[in-house]
């Protein structure tokens, strides 16, 4: 009998127990450096290879880890674990197209590998790839149905499809499971998108219990109960928010807003200057602006627009006031004439005699639990809370479709246009956020805009009888909110509308109710839409 090749020589198992135990007692550089002289003697000896990659990886060496495991793969590409390592490792490099291959071929090998799944899931989510994502955290729940990350990431999915009833039923079974902050946190948040305001505080106020350094946690209390009018407590969470994490954006943000509505412009300042969330920066150059500080104003809004790396709704308002204000050319190309980008038209399923869905809508709005949001613009009225247009029940889907098309028909109108407004223009029609709004007698809402909107629309329901020509109308401007006027010179239209009508704006725009006297309640529904953030990579 031949002597059996080196190549095919593998090293005792006690040597390879012996190589473990260093490994697992923590002398990485010292297990790293014995593997490669065993290898040395026995160059296809997988366990060899498997602890010099995990030592290289524990070590942080991960290039060379992936090598490890890559050559590993050469010598049996059928092992699923050793894909399934280098799609760790891939993943830690950034290499995210080959992490997700690494996965896929360790599925393809063995379709029950729970983690497999849950990590592909991860990857696919963070690329925008979400019913994919979907789809495998699925299988991963269907496999372990105790893995609570694997649910409580299926949930953030459905949360971010709008499909906010599966979301809470994730979130919700995620914390029979183990009940953590994170957990409640999430269930706060969708319970918040449906309008469900006093559960959501319960489940953010237990997640704070469970955590008290949970910075997120405190800023969403805080917004909630901000929306049910308690501004005192609502500060007391940003401050509190900022107290365990003084970075925290959103804080600083809401802290800002907070002084912008107690009309403390010039304190509102540092708080958006201090803050990379959302239009922090932009908030900043409206204070200014408002207060009448246009020097500093010009060279901030210079800046902001030379390095801005996305179009901004609410620099394209300061712009054309600040050029109509001084008479000088607009030169921020978000929109610069605003008024010529103001359609009005009509949903015929909502203005034909006996409209089945306009009763089903007016039902839904007058009869469903929806929860109050308190607006401080508006008078005699109320608006609803959540997102309208992402419920479940039918009316409310089928009016989301027909708006839809509506807001694509509007984009094709204006296909050929060179501004921004239109070729930034979302590729999805989703609700970024929606609302009714009930005003009864004297009702009416102050001028205003929708900094983080892009594309803005009302649809009208129910309309009050007039007593003069405009009543109850809407009325649009470059001009509002008590912004700073040198002259009167600012073009303002005003639009009579009636049931079943909608009017799609630029989300720049001022606009406001006109305020009516006539008994009969006055019944809308409002939506902005704007484009998708870039996927993170």
């Amino acid at each position: 009998m031949k002597k059996q090749s080196r190549q095919l020589q593998q090293p005792h198992p006690a040597e390879v127990q012996a190589l473990q135990q260093v490994f697992q007692s923590g002398l990485l550089p010292q297990a790293e450096s014995r593997a490669r002289t065993m290898l040395a003697m026995y160059p296809n000896a997988l366990a060899l290879y498997n602890i010099l990659g995990l030592s290289q990886q524990a070590q942080g060496k991960l290039r060379k880890a992936a090598a490890s495991f890559r050559k590993m793969l050469s010598i049996d590409p059928r092992i699923a674990e050793l894909h399934f390592n280098l799609g760790v490792i891939l993943s830690q490099t950034g290499e995210t197209k080959e992490a997700i291959a690494s996965y896929r071929k360790a599925l393809q090998l063995k379709p029950s590998f729970t983690v497999a799944h849950f990590n592909l899931g991860t990857l696919l989510q963070a690329q925008g790839l979400l019913q994919e994502a979907a789809r495998h955290y699925q299988k991963a729940v269907d496999i372990e149905p105790g893995f609570f990350e694997a649910l409580g990431n299926l949930g953030t999915i459905f949360q971010l499809r709008g499909e906010l009833e599966n979301a809470e039923r994730c979130y919700r079974k995620a914390l029979t499971l183990r009940p953590d902050a994170r957990g409640h946190f999430n269930l706060g948040t969708t319970l918040h998108d449906q309008g469900e305001h006093e559960e959501a505080i319960r489940a953010f106020r237990e997640a704070v219990r469970l955590d008290p350094r949970f910075a997120d946690a405190w800023n969403d209390l805080g917004e909630t109960l901000r929306d049910q009018g308690d501004m005192d407590e609502a500060i007391r969470c940003y401050e509190q928010a900022l107290i365990v994490q003084p970075s925290h954006d959103r804080a600083k943000y809401n802290l800002g807003e907070f002084f912008c509505l107690a009309d403390r412009l010039q304190d509102a300042i540092p708080y958006f200057e201090g803050s990379d969330f959302a239009d922090a920066q932009d908030r900043a150059l409206q204070c200014l602006y408002k207060t009448r500080q246009f020097e500093a104003f010009r060279q901030k809004f210079d800046l902001l627009a030379e390095h801005g790396q996305r179009a901004s709704v609410l620099l394209g308002t300061l712009s054309t006031h600040y050029a109509t204000n001084f008479r000088l050319e607009d030169t921020y190309n978000f929109c610069k004439e605003p008024m010529n980008y103001v359609v009005h038209t009509r949903i015929d399923e909502l203005a034909q005699p006996d409209s089945p869905l306009l009763k089903e809508l007016l039902h839904d709005i007058q009869h469903l639990a929806i929860a109050e949001r308190k607006q401080g613009r508006l008078y005699y009225g109320m608006q609803s809370a959540g997102n309208l247009l992402q419920r479940s029940e039918s009316s409310y889907r089928k009016l989301a479709a027909l708006i839809r098309k509506k807001v694509k028909d509007y984009q094709q109108r204006f296909a050929g246009s060179p501004y921004e407004l239109i070729l930034g223009f979302p590729r999805e029609i989703e609700f970024t956020s929606s609302w009714y709004l009930r005003m009864k007698q004297g009702g009416y809402l102050t001028s205003h805009l929708h900094e983080e909107g892009w594309i803005s629309g009302c649809v009208y329901l129910q309309l009050p009888e007039k007593n003069n020509a405009h009543e109850g109308s809407f009325e649009y401007s470059t001009d509002g909110d008590d912004y700073p006027r040198l002259h009167d010179d600012f073009p303002s239209q005003i639009v009579d509308q009636q049931v079943g009508d909608l009017v799609l704006f630029p989300s720049s725009l001022f606009h406001r109710t006109i305020p009516f006297h006539s008994p009969q309640e006055r019944v809308c529904v409002a939506f902005d839409v704007k484009p998708a953030p870039l996927p993170m990579v």
